[in-house]
């Protein structure tokens, strides 16, 4: 069954080029004077960076559940199919590391205020069976990169198109979590009534930790807000993104064959 997203329906700014800065004899300019006037703002520049911090960990974090999940895969096809989305997941780290560098930052740094929150998350929302581990992985991970993508529409262009092309290709993991757990709960309905509370748990878990992180990090919520000199979001304006988020969390479920 196909999985269909929906357009991002943010406005898109796209800020314009910085002209190269003349470096001194000898002296190398930074990898980031020569990209957008936005990164002459240090505050957005250390936001870019504890955004793709939050992305890179997200992905490592997603390659190690993807890797647990298939010791508890029922059939041999199975298990070699999420090792596969595993490496996906990975393999996604390095090209996120590498921007972290070039805006002057440290990948590892980076990541490192996400890991609790992130890990905390998961010890509250650990599986309980395979079926548990899909539809965490779908819905989990589909929120935060729907909020990502929101995100998105207010970054230089660059940083824009890797963070979409990174929580896009999700490895054909959504296509195989809707598959597989539909399959199930047409072979047995009552699988479809706890597997809807746990999907509603862990949206209600990941809203928590997002929260969190939120009043933790404000230069993330600065990129949704803006500044002097970048559009942001008013307080109607979140409100109705929040509420795509949900109305897409909606969607999502429905496409496992589940109620919201």
């Amino acid at each position: 069954m196909p999985v269909l997203r929906r357009p991002l329906v943010s406005p898109v700014y796209r800020y314009p080029e910085l002209m190269p800065e003349s470096a001194g004899p000898g002296v190398d300019a930074p990898a980031y004077s020569e990209g957008p006037v936005a990164f002459a703002d240090a505050g957005y520049r250390s936001a870019v960076i504890d955004l793709l911090g939050v992305i890179a960990y997200g992905e490592i974090s997603a390659f190690e559940r993807l890797a647990e999940d298939a010791k508890l895969a029922p059939t041999m096809q199975d298990k070699v199919a999420l090792a596969t989305m595993a490496s996906v997941e990975l393999g996604k780290v390095a090209p996120l590391h590498q921007r972290i560098s070039e805006l002057g930052g440290d990948p590892y740094d980076a990541m490192a205020p996400f890991r609790t929150p992130i890990d905390m998350f998961h010890q509250h929302t650990s599986p309980s069976d395979w079926l548990e581990g899909l539809v965490k992985a779908f819905v989990g991970d589909g929120l935060a990169n729907d909020f990502y993508r929101e995100i998105a529409a207010f970054l230089d262009a660059d940083t824009r198109d890797l963070v979409v092309s990174s929580v896009d290709d999700d490895g054909g993991h959504s296509a195989f979590a809707v598959e597989r757990v539909r399959s199930v709960i047409a072979a047995d309905p009552t699988q479809g009534g706890r597997l809807a509370l746990w999907g509603r748990r862990l949206m209600g878990e990941a809203l928590t930790q997002a929260q969190r992180v939120a009043a933790d990090r404000d230069s993330l919520t600065s990129l949704l807000t803006g500044g002097v000199d970048r559009p942001g979001l008013d307080l109607a304006a979140l409100g109705r993104m929040f509420t795509r988020l949900t109305d897409r969390h909606q969607e999502r479920m429905s496409e496992l064959g589940l109620d919201a």
